[in-house]
């Protein structure tokens, strides 16, 4: 029987990488346990040995966009523990009013300097949308111009933003269209600031699940939450937006999405980075929308995060400075391997991202009104 070391190399010859190889996505591997690990624990046990320091690899995106356009994975059993851990998503609701806060004092109320260092203006975390150029803070107004034109969005409209985040996309369509936004939020530091951000506009913030939402609005839109809500949520979810938007209202999803149906999310991003959090195929979403909206248009942005990521990822380095006292040495290695994973994955197209416009069964269809 071959050893973990003989099994992992010869795994990782096969999808182009070499083990101590010059290659800017090779793997200098610095603990003989990182073969077994990964063996065992898949990409959770890949995952956890890089922030533990027992390998390095210059372009961790490349690395990984090879690993997932071979489907590695696939090729590795996996232990016991692993498959135990996946269970309770199958059994029961994981995003529970009660468990879903997990990811808001978990991830997002880490620390708003953190987010301000690699995010744009408007503290957008989300694909942005790029142009002929690289820059980020100009893709980002791009990404939400181009939701406020889906939106059809005029001046007096009412819109509800689900998931509003710090408030750049309510600020944005205050400002830029002259419309009144209510956004909703569970993140304690978000709803702080997105206060602070947008004072001075009919803009408000509400501390508020999105099961408990209530109004009436012409638009709404949801950006970058729907990877929160969980399969076991997903129609519960769409019910209470068709709540909330009159009938002739439009209304804009933006969601990161999976090739593939599952319950649960890539187990080192649920450990380390999203508690809870599970990416929705397309398959889910048109199932928990039937008879309930109707889809008027579906747009794939999904090379544009692969983009996005890489600023990030810069900005988060050239920010390390200021962030290093606060968050340590083992926080910056597992956010670089967060963002250059997640590029690799976008970039194998294993992932998308999806903006989906959506309406009332009968009401007009937009553009044609």
């Amino acid at each position: 029987m071959a050893s973990p070391r003989t099994a992992l190399t010869a795994l990782l010859e096969q999808c182009g990488v070499t083990v101590d190889g010059t290659a800017p996505w090779d793997i200098k591997v610095r603990d003989e346990r990182f073969f077994s690990r990964v063996l065992a624990k898949k990409s959770l046990g890949f995952g956890e040995s890089y922030v533990e320091g027992w390998w390095d690899c210059p372009r961790v995106d490349d690395l990984v966009e090879r690993l997932v356009r071979a489907r590695a994975a696939d090729q590795v059993r996996g232990g016991l523990s692993l498959a135990l851990a996946a269970l309770p998503a199958h059994l029961r609701n994981l995003q529970t009013p009660a468990r879903s806060r997990q990811v808001a004092e978990r991830h997002y109320d880490l620390g708003n300097d953190l987010f301000e260092t690699f995010l744009d203006h408007y503290l957008q975390y989300s694909c942005a949308y790029f142009g002929e150029n690289g820059d980020l803070d100009a893709a980002q107004v791009r990404k939400m111009r181009l939701i406020c034109e889906k939106l059809e969005l005029e001046p007096g409209d009412a819109v509800l933003d689900v998931g509003c985040g710090w408030g750049g996309l309510a600020r944005f369509m205050a400002e830029e269209y002259g419309c009144s936004v209510v956004g909703v939020n569970i993140s304690g530091r978000q709803i702080e600031y997105a206060r602070g951000f947008c004072a001075g506009l009919p803009v408000e913030i509400r501390a508020c699940d999105y099961r408990e939402m209530a109004g009436s609005f012409d638009k709404i839109v949801s950006v970058g939450m729907f990877e929160h809500v969980g399969p076991k949520n997903h129609r519960a979810f769409m019910r209470s937006v068709a709540r909330c938007l009159k009938p002739d209202g439009l209304f804009l999803l933006h969601t990161i999405g999976s090739n593939v149906s599952s319950q649960t999310c890539d187990p080192w991003i649920e450990r380390f980075i999203f508690p809870n959090g599970c990416l929705p195929s397309m398959t889910q979403i048109a199932r928990a929308a039937e008879d309930v909206f109707v889809v008027e248009d579906l747009h794939n942005l999904g090379p544009h995060y692969a983009r996005t990521l890489a600023c990030w990822l810069a900005n988060f380095r050239a920010g390390w400075g200021k962030l290093r006292a606060t968050y340590g040495e083992g926080f910056k290695r597992m956010w670089e391997y967060y963002l250059q994973a997640s590029a690799g994955a976008f970039r194998a197209r294993d992932i998308q991202l999806w903006q989906l416009l959506l309406t009332h069964p009968g009401a007009p269809q937009p553009h044609c009104r």
